[in-house]
C-alpha cells in the first residue's frame, strides 16, 4: 500500500535555528508556511492549533524533512540529550560525500559528535551529531561499494 516515504516530521521550539542547522549541512529550505485551522486540528487531534512548517530536502530530493513549531498550542518539552537506545524516533540519517568535513562545519557551529567517527565493514564512515534542541543527525559516507 506505500507508495514512498514522503517525509519525516521533527516538531521544535525554534524553527529557525533548527532550519539554520540543516541548511548548514547542505539541504534546501522551502519558504516557511504557516498551517493552521479544520485540516491540521482534524489530522492531529487538537482544537484550534497552529504551526509554522519548514520543509528541506537534499538537493535533487523528493522526500523531505518537515520542521514544525506550535504556536498554539505550546509544544511540550523533550529531552534534549536522550540516548541513542531511548525509545521513539533518535536521528535522521544523511549521506554525505566528506564524513570528516560534515562534522567540522557541524562543530563550527557549535554542534558536537554524540560519540565518535566509526567505521562499518569498510563500507561506511558513520558519526552523530547531536544538533539543536537534543536532534542526532546521523551522518554516513559511503567510502566502498
Amino acid at each position: 500500500m506505500v507508495e514512498r516515504l514522503d517525509h519525516i516530521g521533527i516538531t521544535v521550539a525554534d524553527i529557525d535555528a533548527v532550519t539554520a542547522f540543516f541548511v548548514s549541512l547542505g539541504l534546501e529550505a522551502d519558504p516557511k508556511m504557516t498551517v493552521e485551522g479544520e485540516f491540521l486540528d482534524t489530522v492531529i487531534g487538537m482544537t484550534d492549533a497552529a504551526t509554522e512548517i519548514v520543509m528541506l530536502r537534499v538537493p535533487g530530493g523528493d522526500t523531505a524533512l518537515e520542521l514544525s513549531s506550535f504556536a498554539r498550542p505550546q509544544h511540550l518539552p523533550g529531552s534534549p540529550v536522550a540516548p541513542a537506545n531511548e525509545l521513539g524516533l533518535r536521528n535522521v540519517a544523511f549521506e554525505v560525500r566528506d564524513l570528516r568535513a560534515a562534522v567540522a562545519r557541524a562543530a563550527a557551529e557549535g554542534y558536537g559528535l554524540v560519540g565518535g567517527i566509526g567505521e562499518y565493514e569498510g563500507v561506511w564512515r558513520m558519526a552523530y551529531v547531536r544538533g539543536p534542541e537534543g536532534i542526532i543527525v546521523s551522518l554516513a559516507e559511503r567510502i566502498r561499494i
